[in-house]
């Protein structure tokens, strides 16, 4: 109260007014406590008081609140209408938001179960797979061994027999006499002789060459794809051999090739890739004309090489392994030229293929008496069967070995043609 701006002010207890309502109570002016709220002024959007018109909202539009309070009521309801439509799909969307998140609680669930199972299952492939690894290098391990032993036991009775054939011929030239001599002699040279003559490897058949590739894939293991190979393979170029029809010969700008073979140092294929294969072919006449080849890695120890040549002529094949020649490199490849197809017509003879023209020709050779040039069934220089009048090949699917025809065989050839 001793306050200039809230003299006026009507002060009253807070527990007086907990339970109180202050609806239907009138409302003062906070800038003239004296005068009532009644009025409303349309452009500030605020209730005022008579002096309020009067003075501040002087000239503004405005109305008694009793006049306009059902339009903007009205107006309140409708935002309160479209607010209590959203609470309505805000609600909704938290149920949403609470159905999938345990949708999403229990997907998770199963897919760690599924993992789980997946990876314990993947852990029994590979430890399977490791069990089989394991017994596959035991297996190799008690081979090798074995084959040692045998060699070592048929070296140790060649060199007892030896030793024993050594040791009595020595005993018998020392201290034999001479007619001792002469008459063991005969038995004593043909077991010499024999010992002599058996063959016997001077190194050791078998080698230590036992690798681990963990990345050679090793097919499947209880329905997974496993890694990892034992690899006792080991590859011998001498042996590794060439296949091909057309391995010596080629065709101009056509594309052809060979098959490369890898073989282990027991004669066995492969039966895996990754091998270093290099193929150099170049011109033995042109220094500077090579060809570029292709090789495809089978993965099955085969390579397929496909060249397309250039240049017709003679070219030098070098196929290397590890840097070494296979078997059957270097060799030589023949290029020949670009294939010629047939100018004329694959006929039965000139004169029922130009309709009895005696000017038409053949390259056969044949003739017909009574002035005709070409030929005619069963007469001089026919082939017996339908031929080309180009070349006089009897094969249709053949290439033409004759140059371009004359100006006269060409217009006859022409003619022949087109009848």
């Amino acid at each position: 109260r001793r306050q200039k701006k809230t003299a006026s002010h009507a002060v009253t207890e807070l527990e007086n007014i907990k339970d109180c309502s202050q609806a239907g109570k009138p409302l003062f002016c906070p800038t003239h406590p004296t005068e009532e709220l009644r009025l409303f002024c349309e452009q500030c959007d605020l209730p005022v008081c008579q002096d309020c018109v009067l003075d501040r909202h002087r000239q503004h539009p405005y109305d008694f609140t009793s006049n306009v309070i059902h339009r903007h009521g009205d107006a309140l309801r409708e935002l309160l209408k479209t607010t209590q439509q959203h609470m309505g799909t805000l609600e909704t969307v938290m149920g949403q938001i609470d159905d999938m998140g345990s949708a999403v609680r229990s997907r998770a669930e199963a897919v760690a179960t599924e993992i789980s199972l997946f990876a314990s299952g993947y852990v029994k492939a590979i430890e399977e797979h490791r069990d089989q690894l394991l017994k596959q290098l035991r297996d190799l391990k008690v081979q090798k061994e074995n084959l040692l032993h045998l060699q070592k036991a048929q070296v140790q009775q060649l060199l007892l027999d030896m030793r024993t054939g050594v040791e009595f011929t020595e005993r018998l030239l020392t201290g034999g006499s001479d007619l001792e001599i002469l008459i063991t002699k005969g038995v004593v040279a043909s077991r010499l002789a024999k010992l002599n003559s058996v063959a016997y490897n001077t190194h050791p058949t078998v080698d230590d060459r036992i690798q681990f590739s963990p990345r050679e894939r090793a097919g499947q293991c209880c329905g997974y794809e496993v890694f990892g190979a034992i690899l006792n393979k080991v590859i011998d170029p001498a042996r590794c051999t060439l296949h091909g029809e057309d391995l010596h010969s080629a065709r101009q700008n056509q594309l052809t090739g060979f098959t490369l073979l890898c073989k282990d140092t027991t004669g066995e294929q492969m039966g895996r890739g990754g091998e270093a294969v290099q193929i150099i072919i170049t011109h033995k006449e042109k220094r500077d004309c090579s060809v570029k080849p292709t090789v495809c890695d089978n993965g099955d120890g085969t390579y397929h090489v496909s060249y397309s040549p250039e240049e017709p002529g003679l070219y030098a094949v070098c196929v290397y392994v590890k840097g070494q020649h296979v078997q059957g490199s270097p060799f030589t490849l023949m290029v020949k030229s670009k294939f010629r197809e047939h100018r004329g017509v694959f006929h039965c003879c000139a004169f029922c293929s130009s309709g009895g023209q005696k000017a038409a020709r053949c390259a056969c050779g044949g003739t017909m008496p009574g002035g005709y040039q070409g030929c005619g069934h069963g007469h001089k220089g026919h082939p017996g069967c339908p031929h080309w009048s180009c070349c006089g090949q009897v094969k249709e699917s053949s290439e033409c070995f004759r140059g371009p025809p004359s100006d006269n065989s060409q217009r006859s050839s022409l003619r022949t043609v087109v009848l």
